[in-house]
């Protein structure tokens, strides 16, 4: 298998590198970080970026773009075959200024597929050098997406976070967590939000659909998946899905959508 860490690809001696990956279900790319700027993409399977800042979750239509130096680590969700840029951090003005999930267009995507077929240096004014240059003006132009899940720096709101996100259908309210953390709820609230920039209840709905995604893609049935992280119903959860993503659940990995 290939290394998506090996340090070839991180060669500053052209503006953007294309890389292919295959993993395994489960496999995990362990904390580590470039000097470049990488565009983490996956046509198929669910893909899992950690950094100490937050987590992201993306399907086949989105990539996660992780600045140059940010430490991070893979998860993968279903066999998953990731396609990936590095980008030298100064190859064009333009680019994604935060960690973000960005769409993938139809475009964008054949042009990274291309590049992961480029072997070897490039010129400026070659075949390669023109489809590299396309790409930055692609990645110039991308939306940015709402699929990233903020993670706390206070220790106690952490640990908090960390059991909603292993345990989603959790019901305790924040009231109940400000006891056990033998806080006041005023105070509980006040440093959730400070330490995650949203508040509790809204950071809750975000666990819950992003780690949605990852049963959904499994093919789990939607209200299965609905009743597991903390829905009454699956027309409850399908409702909050399409207000978050746009699309139903039942839709979300449908061809159709992911191509859009």
């Amino acid at each position: 298998m290939v290394d998506i860490c090996q340090p070839d690809y991180d060669s500053l001696e052209t503006p953007v590198t294309g890389v292919s990956v295959d993993y395994p279900s489960g496999h995990i790319v362990k904390p580590h970080r470039h000097p470049r700027a990488q565009l983490v993409y996956a046509i198929e399977g669910v893909l899992v970026v950690e950094t100490p800042a937050g987590r992201w979750i993306t399907p086949p239509s989105h990539g996660v773009w992780v600045h140059a130096g940010i430490e991070h680590s893979l998860r993968m969700r279903g066999v998953t075959r990731v396609r990936s840029l590095f980008v030298n951090p100064d190859a064009v003005v333009g680019l994604p200024q935060d960690n973000c999930v960005i769409s993938v267009s139809p475009l964008l995507r054949e042009l990274i597929l291309a590049a992961t077929q480029v072997t070897g240096g490039y010129s400026s004014d070659s075949r390669d050098g023109r489809l590299m240059r396309l790409i930055l003006d692609e990645l110039g132009a991308v939306q940015v997406q709402s699929f990233h899940l903020p993670w706390p720096d206070d220790a106690r709101i952490a640990s908090v976070c960390l059991t909603l996100s292993q345990q989603p259908a959790i019901s305790m309210t924040a009231d109940e967590w400000a006891q056990q953390l033998a806080m006041s709820s005023k105070t509980f609230h006040r440093r959730f939000l400070h330490s995650t920039g949203v508040t509790f209840g809204r950071w809750r709905q975000q666990a819950r659909l992003l780690n949605s995604l990852e049963f959904l893609a499994q093919g789990r049935p939607v209200l299965e998946v609905a009743l597991q992280h903390g829905y009454d119903s699956q027309s409850a959860f399908a409702a909050a899905f399409k207000r978050q993503f746009g699309v139903p659940p039942s839709a979300f990995f449908l061809p159709d959508n992911l191509a859009d």
